[in-house]
């Protein structure tokens, strides 16, 4: 199935008792390239993020957006520096005998005190968090990957559609060109009758300046790759696998064929076909940019 590089999925679950939250989405890109922004302590996510996604998509500028909050308080705990405790009670009692003044020292008055409480992130189980992760990251891959899969149905039934047209184009380039040269014939006899007068014209050397002008403007072969090229390009737009580099060169050598049937029109009717079918060809190239 054709997909599209421009894709977005967001997935919010509580698993492992976590609340975590996972945002994707993508770019136009040449190639796979990955970025992300995870919680200062989970870094090791980043690699583990990069390979599974990886696995599922060829192409594209992804962002990936990672956010984890515990659900739970057990996630942190309380640590008392007593000794630093004592040093703050000694010196208050210290301070109040010296004052001559009550000592009103007290536990909550201590707390109070720089570094005599720390609270602390338990540290979480690597191997938990990351299954817990990924298994919201799918989810979020999924709606990430049906979104591509929506807007590559409507790129590739737009490309199929100029197809069409391209294959009409070639069909009236095929119909015109003996014209062309019948057309050049008479052209050519008749200035020549108009010339000479009533001297016999040589048949002989008409058909020789007929062959040589039909060699000259002959586009079968240009026509009948470009009809190979549209055959394929078909192909490659049922294919289940990502084509967007193969459309690339394919794209390419349309147009390098319809240039040439272009040089070698010497008809304004042909002229303006070999327009329209580039015009098409640049269209299709636009849209392909945007394929997996």
């Amino acid at each position: 199935m054709i997909r599209s590089m421009t894709g977005y999925g967001r997935h919010s679950e509580s698993v492992g008792g976590w609340e975590i939250t996972v945002e994707l989405k993508s770019v136009n890109h040449r190639f796979f390239e990955y970025s992300s922004r995870l919680p200062r302590t989970c870094g090791f996510l980043d690699d583990k993020l990069k390979n599974f996604l990886q696995q599922h998509i060829a192409r594209g500028k992804v962002e990936v957006y990672v956010s984890l909050e515990a659900a739970e308080v057990a996630d942190s705990r309380v640590d008392v520096n007593l000794p630093l405790a004592q040093a703050y009670l000694t010196a208050l009692r210290g301070m109040a005998d010296s004052l001559s003044v009550r000592d009103d020292s007290s536990v909550m008055n201590l707390a109070r005190f720089p570094d005599v409480l720390t609270v602390r992130k338990n540290e979480a189980d690597e191997e938990a968090l990351w299954e817990a992760v990924q298994q919201v990251t799918q989810v979020a891959l999924d709606k990430f990957l049906q979104m591509r899969e929506l807007e590559g149905a409507r790129l590739r039934e737009d490309v199929l559609s100029r197809r069409l047209l391209l294959l009409e184009g070639v069909s009236r380039v095929e119909e015109r060109s003996p014209q062309t040269v019948r057309e050049h014939m008479e052209k050519v006899e008749a200035r020549m009758r108009e010339l000479l007068g009533t001297v016999t014209v040589d048949e002989q050397r008409l058909l020789t300046e007929a062959a040589l002008f039909a060699d000259k403007i002959a586009t079968a072969e240009e026509t009948v790759r470009l009809r190979s090229h549209l055959d394929q390009l078909e192909t490659l737009l049922n294919s289940d696998e990502p084509i967007g580099r193969k459309l690339d060169f394919l794209v390419q050598e349309m147009n390098r064929e319809t240039n040439t049937i272009g040089s070698k029109a010497q008809d304004l009717q042909l002229a303006q076909v070999v327009v329209d079918m580039k015009a098409e060809i640049e269209k299709i190239r636009e849209q392909i940019q945007n394929m997996e």
